[in-house]
């Protein structure tokens, strides 16, 4: 594995040095660096420290570990690959996201899941261990989305979760009570039924962070679908 020290090193440079390496690549020093492992099709990438914005955007295949925090827009336009962040994220995680899994150890911030979209075989998951800010899966038209709220001390969500929301799923684990969601999607209880769908996303979430799973799935889940006759849909080429 190559290690790069990224300290008052320019983004540009960076990113020209992982694409042109011939295998594995450590950053430690990271701090604000932009697009890491943008259009990444191959290698894995491990990250300390605090990547910038765009951390995997267009991500094609490859795999990126961060321990530490990561800014905004996180698998923004993602089409495959592994992006696993140990610590919280800022905005618009996976943003248009069309493929691969994203596994967030602790929060993210506005807008996580907006624009999601999925396609045949190309299902995306965004997996989130804390809380999210507001408009979780604002237009989420495809892929899935799972928030545990572990540790939290506050709603699992924040305000307007699923405005827009015509395709692709939602589990909240929480009741849900007191979150109002918009007239385009059905919240109910989830069954044991619903939540075998979940299932192996859950368990690799566990398994990446080290998290009690009997203790996570011990507890009430909410599922979140958009409403088939909502107007959004009709919008959309691929329904």
């Amino acid at each position: 594995m190559i290690k790069i020290n990224s300290e008052n090193m320019n983004f540009k440079d960076l990113n020209d040095k992982v694409r042109k390496a011939t295998e594995d690549v450590e950053i430690y020093g990271a701090l604000g660096e932009r697009f890491i492992g943008a259009g990444l099709s191959d290698k894995k990438l491990v990250i300390r420290g605090t990547p910038g914005n765009a951390l995997g955007a267009y991500l094609n295949g490859a795999a990126i570990e961060v321990f530490g925090n990561a800014q905004d827009a996180v698998g923004d336009t993602m089409n495959d690959g592994k992006i696993v962040v140990h610590g919280n994220i800022g905005d618009c995680t996976g943003y248009a996201m069309r493929g691969g899994k994203i596994f967030v150890e602790g929060n993210a911030g506005y807008r996580a899941g907006i624009h999601m979209k999925a396609y045949k075989e190309k299902i995306p998951a965004l997996i989130i261990g804390g809380t999210t800010g507001s408009f979780l899966g604002e237009y989420q038209a495809g892929g899935i989305i799972i928030v545990l709220g572990i540790g939290a001390d506050k709603p699992v969500v924040g305000n307007f979760p699923c405005t827009g929301m015509h395709g692709g799923k939602m589990l909240l684990r929480s009741d849900c009570k007191g979150i109002n969601f918009p007239k385009n999607v059905h919240a109910k209880p989830a069954t044991k039924e619903d939540l075998a769908e979940f299932y192996p996303f859950i368990k690799e979430f566990c398994e990446l962070f080290k998290k009690d799973e009997k203790e996570i799935l011990n507890s009430q889940f909410t599922l979140i679908t958009p409403d088939s006759n909502n107007p959004y849909k009709q919008m959309y080429v691929a329904n």
